[in-house]
């Protein structure tokens, strides 16, 4: 057996031959296999992404409801405010209102005169 003459082939089209001669004396000849290397494992980490991932899902949900907590109390207190603020209106207006009405009383023209100093109370009655 001869081996086979050379064919000039692309590079890239096909893979090289390669001829192994076996101890009776026979020659084998055929494809050059490149064995594909499996990648590499990477290696797992100590802690999963899940229980990262809940973990800061956790401290994230604290720190809202702390901010939750605050913006409460702000809301509770604004509210106080704003209710002592129209309750101090209210008497503030309500007295300059009932200061108008009664000093305005005394000073009418054209009203009734009643003079009471003449009246005569007997025995807790009044006789006019």
């Amino acid at each position: 057996m001869r081996p086979a003459a050379p064919v000039p082939v692309q590079p890239h089209a096909v893979p090289s031959v390669a001829s192994v001669v076996l101890p009776d004396g026979r020659i084998v000849t055929g494809y050059a296999i490149d064995y594909v290397q499996p990648e590499p494992v990477a290696a797992k980490p100590v802690v999963s992404r899940a229980a990262v991932n809940i973990a800061l899902g956790g401290v994230g949900f604290l720190a809202v409801c702390g901010g939750l907590l605050l913006l409460t109390t702000f809301i509770a207190a604004l509210t106080a405010l704003i209710t002592q603020l129209i309750t101090l209106a209210a008497v503030i207006f309500g007295s300059w209102i009932a200061v108008q009405v009664l000093s305005a009383r005394g000073h009418r023209s054209g009203g009734t005169t009643v003079n009471i100093r003449k009246a005569v109370f007997k025995r807790n009655r009044f006789h006019g």
